[in-house]
C-alpha cells in the first residue's frame, strides 16, 4: 500500500500507548517516516519498553495512571506539533503508513483521519474483535451519521482541536469517546484504508488477545455511547 503523495515539512508527533511492548518496539519504532516523532506513554511495563524505546530515539512519558486512555491522553499533553498521530505499538501497523492519516488533516481535508484496518493475512484481526468492532461501528454510523466502518486505532487530528474535547475517559472507551465527541462538535470525520498486520512475535494485545480483554473494551466503549 502506498503512503499518500501529499508531504509537508513538519514535525508530527506520533503518540504510542505502551505496556510491556519490548518485543514490538524495535519493529514499530524502525518504520516512523521522516518529519515524525515517537512519544511512547509507557503505562508501567515492567519488560524495559521504555529502555528500548528510547534507544531508538522515542520520547518516553511515564504513565502510572493505569489504562490505555490514561496512557493515550498523557502522550497528547506530551506532544507539542499541531497535527497529532495515534497507533499502536504492538507491531500491527507499519508506521510508514501514517502519511495516509496525517496529511488530510494537514491539508484541512478532514478534522479526524482514522486508518481502516484492512488485515494483511487471515488471523491479524481475531473473529470476536473484528465483530466487536464492526457493531461499535455501525452504532456510529447509525446514531451520528458517521461514513466509518472502524474505530481505527491509527488516526490524526489536530492537537488543540482534540484537547478542546475535553475527553474524560481513561480506560478503552478513550478512542470511541474522541470519535464521538469529534461527531457531536461538527467535525468532518475522514477514513483511508491502512494495513492491518498481526501483533509481533511474542507479545500479546490487551484488548483483542483474549475473549475477556474485548468484553472488556466493549463495556467500557458502551458507557462512551450511554452518556
Amino acid at each position: 500500500m502506498a503512503a499518500s503523495g501529499l508531504r509537508f515539512e513538519i514535525m508530527i508527533d506520533v503518540v504510542l500507548p505502551c505496556l510491556n511492548e519490548a518485543a514490538a518496539l524495535p519493529g514499530v519504532l524502525s518504520g516512523l517516516p521522516a518529519g515524525y516523532r515517537a512519544i511512547v506513554a509507557d503505562n508501567g511495563s515492567t519488560d524495559g519498553s521504555a529502555e528500548v524505546a528510547r534507544t531508538f530515539g522515542a520520547h518516553v512519558v511515564a504513565v502510572p495512571q493505569r489504562g490505555f486512555g490514561a496512557a493515550a491522553h498523557a502522550g497528547l499533553l506530551a506532544a507539542t506539533s499541531d497535527v497529532v498521530c495515534f497507533a499502536d505499538a504492538d507491531g500491527s501497523f507499519d508506521l510508514r503508513h501514517l502519511p495516509l492519516v496525517a496529511d488530510p488533516v494537514a491539508a484541512g481535508a478532514a478534522d479526524l483521519a482514522l486508518g481502516r484496518r484492512r488485515p494483511s493475512r487471515a488471523g491479524a484481526w481475531p473473529a470476536h474483535a473484528r465483530l466487536a468492532n464492526a457493531l461499535l461501528a455501525w452504532r456510529l454510523r447509525t446514531s451520528l451519521g458517521l461514513p466509518i466502518h472502524d474505530l481505527g486505532p491509527m488516526r490524526a487530528a489536530r492537537r488543540q482541536a482534540l484537547l478542546a474535547l475535553d475527553l474524560q475517559d481513561r480506560r478503552f472507551g478513550y478512542p470511541l469517546e474522541m470519535i464521538v465527541a469529534a461527531a457531536r462538535a461538527g467535525w468532518t470525520v475522514s477514513e483511508v484504508d491502512v494495513r492491518y498486520a498481526p501483533r509481533a512475535e511474542g507479545t500479546r494485545s490487551k484488548v483483542t488477545g483474549t475473549l475477556r480483554g474485548t468484553a472488556r473494551a466493549v463495556r467500557d466503549m458502551s458507557k462512551v455511547l450511554a452518556r
